[in-house]
């Protein structure tokens, strides 16, 4: 694919085909995200790559204590909830992917039925766990560099047929990630992906999210008009 095609075709893909994802394709996709720009060459992240028995563990413990009431344990930090225009984007994109569904606003298993597909990561074949050294923690510039790698690496993927979706809900209880995943001591979770062939039946898979213009996003300090 042609990079603009990657960057205006890729979307968010939150239904899956059971087929496995080779591994030699993975490790293509992850040594090309992994030449994403990083403060000073440091490369503060790592991947933990989980598929089968071990990911339906991890999918099974976080639907499991999170029904239960237990409290996220997320270990990057997590804001409040949003506001103003950025709760109105949150909402705008979940009225997409409901109409898309034909989940009505007051359809409450259809929509508890969507965030359980969300803590059991779409039921994607592959997921993809992001972490960084403890040892950068507190450092604003190690998540800055590993937001940048999973966006290489969703476009990486997409250019290569496979589809993604960055998302928390999958790995919110995470004694239960470190130990089906074998996290090390040393790194922090900060973000999962899911990964693998989208869907082309499942309708949230057609849904492009909106985007703020240029105008709206951009000062432009020194220009000729």
């Amino acid at each position: 694919m042609d990079f603009d095609d990657v960057i205006l075709g890729r979307r968010s893909i939150r239904g899956y085909k059971p087929d496995p994802v080779p591994r030699a394709l993975i490790e293509e996709i992850i040594g090309l995200a992994m030449r994403a720009p990083s403060s000073m060459n440091v490369q503060p992240w790592n991947f933990y790559i989980i598929t089968g028995e071990p990911l339906d563990r991890i999918r099974a413990g976080n639907t499991e204590r999170n029904m239960a009431g237990v409290p996220h344990s997320r270990e990057f930090r997590v804001g409040g909830a949003f506001e103003g225009k950025h709760r109105d984007r949150q909402v705008g994109v979940a009225k997409q992917l409901f109409g898309a569904m034909g989940i009505a606003r007051d359809d409450k298993e259809g929509r508890h039925d969507w965030v359980l597909r969300g803590f059991r990561q779409f039921d994607a074949p592959v997921c993809v766990i992001v972490t960084f050294d403890k040892a950068l923690e507190g450092s604003d510039d190690a998540p800055f560099d590993c937001g940048a790698v999973a966006t290489a690496l969703v476009n990486a993927a997409w250019s290569r047929g496979l589809g993604a979706v960055i998302n928390s809900q999958g790995i919110m209880q995470s004694p239960v990630v470190r130990e089906h995943a074998g996290i090390a001591d040393d790194q922090v979770i900060m973000k999962s992906i899911a990964l693998g062939w989208p869907d082309e039946t499942f309708p949230a898979n057609a849904v492009v999210s909106e985007r703020k213009s240029v105008k709206e996003a951009t000062v432009f300090v020194g220009f000729d008009e």
